[in-house]
């Protein structure tokens, strides 16, 4: 395999630092799924934590160094709230001084734990890529940490220690679909995956309404856009980072589309199937089976369940709507 900026060696020394609550996690085949989906279906549940949601694997790697490197002890980040949460988590552990950015139009559940978990909250009128200029404005005015999601080594290396896990039972399938934003989760699980298990399929998954860097992979060039319209905040970037782009060719076998009806579909069916309420980024395996069951027809799938912070009225509103309007398996429409 080419060489991606992420090590192995490296991977596997941030089990060390990373809490072991977030290590481990739940994977498992469900069974309940696969009549509607026919194919194998095994969940990776990364939301069963603290923070729930995957990131702090990655704020674990971050918050271990600053800690450790007798600098500054204060950081800042811009997220759309699952970064920010995980970095709160694993700064107040370590007595740093964390700062987020965020969107003011950033889901609420998300905004209301970051200032639960004690960090100081900056809310932006306009979407996640002005927070990220303001965060990188703060960091130079105020001389500290800035901690780049997808760019910052330690938040893919994080990200990519649930491959370790999944190598370990990589017999068990044949296809990963990954969450597909800024690319820490794709490069991380992607990487570990094209050194240890390259048999398997690693297939990044993003809304139809934030297809940055799904563009940016097919066209081997950065894209971007002007705009977002999807329901999935967490992967609703405009931007692609040069350098994370260069690691998801490397590692990536496919990016594909969905649509929001399939997204919502998921959510459903993770519901009813599994007992999951997750946010619609961790719906985005599921939406990609149902878009294009043919392709994954007798595969042995395993999908990342990444989050699970959702806004309560507005996941009734979509998981109700899905059920009153027939949305389901059966019924959503090709890409």
């Amino acid at each position: 395999m080419q060489e991606t900026r992420l090590d192995t060696a490296r991977i596997r020394a941030a089990r060390r630092v990373i809490d072991p609550v977030f290590l481990d996690t739940p994977l498992y085949r469900c069974e309940a799924l696969e009549p509607d989906l026919g194919c194998a279906v095994s969940i990776k549940l990364e939301t069963a934590n603290q923070v729930r949601s995957f990131k702090a694997r990655g704020t674990e790697v971050v918050a271990s160094g600053l800690a450790d490197g007798g600098g500054s002890r204060a950081v800042v980040c811009a997220s759309a709230g699952n970064l920010g949460q995980a970095l709160a988590w694993s700064g107040r552990r370590r007595g740093l001084d964390v700062a987020v950015v965020a969107s003011r139009f950033a889901t609420v559940a998300k905004l209301d734990r970051i200032r639960a978990l004690g960090a100081r909250l900056e809310l932006v009128d306009g979407d996640h890529e002005m927070a990220r200029e303001r965060a990188a404005a703060v960091a130079r005015h105020d001389g500290i940490r800035l901690v780049e999601d997808s760019l910052d080594i330690e938040t893919c290396e994080g990200a990519a220690t649930i491959g370790l896990e999944l190598v370990d039972t990589a017999s068990s399938f044949d296809t990963v679909l990954v969450a597909l934003g800024g690319g820490a989760l794709a490069t991380g699980v992607g990487h570990v995956m094209k050194a240890l298990a390259p048999d398997v399929e690693v297939i990044c998954v993003q809304p139809l309404g934030a297809p940055a860097m799904t563009y940016s992979w097919r066209g081997r060039r950065v894209v971007t856009t002007d705009t977002t319209h999807t329901i999935a905040d967490g992967v609703a970037g405009r931007c692609p980072i040069p350098a994370v782009l260069d690691d998801l060719l490397l590692v990536a076998d496919d990016a594909v589309l969905v649509q929001e009806a399939s997204i919502i579909a998921g959510m459903r069916m993770l519901l009813d199937h599994a007992g999951l309420v997750v946010e619609p980024s961790a719906a985005l395996g599921i939406a990609a089976i149902l878009e294009d069951r043919d392709r994954f027809a007798g595969r042995r799938v395993v999908t990342i369940v990444c989050g699970s912070n959702v806004d309560v009225d507005a996941y009734h509103r979509w998981v109700g709507a899905a059920r009153s309007s027939g949305v389901s398996a059966a019924t959503t429409p090709p890409p």
